[in-house]
């Protein structure tokens, strides 16, 4: 005798469940995923001016502003203009911090001390509307033994541009307006900023240029972790509620 072979059961995680308390479970994931693709999609940064340490090699991220970091004679430091979300993804100034190449031309000078300084711009692409940024530029600053990293700066960068908060806006004159603002992560076009100024910014009159967590780190919305945890226990409880039905 020939059997019908009955046709497998859908799993009850994707199958259609005639459950209105597991439809409901089901609806919650699904709106947990969205708005974690929404959190993802509005992902922006901040285009603003970074301040970077030479250690012979490589650039390191300054831990001190420049204000306040008092460089020994020798040494290399840069800024360098980009949109960045923090100091983890912050773009790096794009020559190496070569203190004997900037400054070969500047020799030593009693009661003096000589800075070399790497200015990089950025690209076409982290400009604000209208603007193309200059070309990458080195300078050696020859300043008085005490004196810090933004007046070393001061002395072969003018015009510097601050904001009311004291933060670094503008070098040689870059960008012509704006101030550490707010990128929209879709478009890349700049919106008003929420925060008083971007994390990891080269403000001179902060203890500290590295990243700073200025709030909770929410944006406004919920979490991912909160959101992933929701829905982890969701998927659990939906599971149980079929799985319990199944056995009866």
């Amino acid at each position: 005798m020939n059997r019908t072979r009955r046709a497998p059961v859908p799993s009850p995680v994707l199958a259609r469940s005639r459950s209105p308390l597991v439809a409901l479970l089901a609806a919650l994931v699904a709106a947990s995923a969205v708005l974690l693709g929404a959190g993802s999609a509005e992902a922006a940064g901040y285009r603003y001016w970074s301040f970077w340490e030479g250690n012979g090699k490589n650039w390191e991220y300054a831990t001190q502003g420049p204000s306040l970091l008092r460089p020994d004679d020798g040494t290399v430091q840069g800024f360098r203009f980009a949109v960045s979300e923090d100091s983890g993804d912050a773009a790096q100034p794009r020559r190496a911090p070569g203190f004997g190449a900037i400054c070969a031309d500047t020799p030593a000078k009693d009661g003096r001390k000589r800075v070399a300084l790497v200015i990089d711009p950025g690209t076409s692409a982290d400009a604000p509307d209208g603007e193309k940024p200059p070309a990458p530029r080195t300078a050696c600053a020859q300043v008085a033994p005490d004196a810090s990293s933004a007046e070393a700066l001061a002395a072969v960068a003018k015009p510097l541009r601050y904001d009311s908060s004291a933060m670094l806006c503008a070098i040689s004159g870059y960008p012509e307006s704006g101030c550490g603002e707010q990128v929209s992560g879709e478009d890349g076009s700049a919106k008003p900023s929420s925060s008083p100024e971007p994390s990891g910014s080269a403000r001179p009159g902060d203890a500290s240029g590295a990243a700073r967590d200025d709030g909770d780190g929410s944006g406004g919305g919920p979490s991912a972790g909160l959101l992933v945890g929701i829905g982890a226990v969701l998927l659990l409880g939906a599971a149980a509620v079929v799985q319990a039905r199944r056995r009866r």
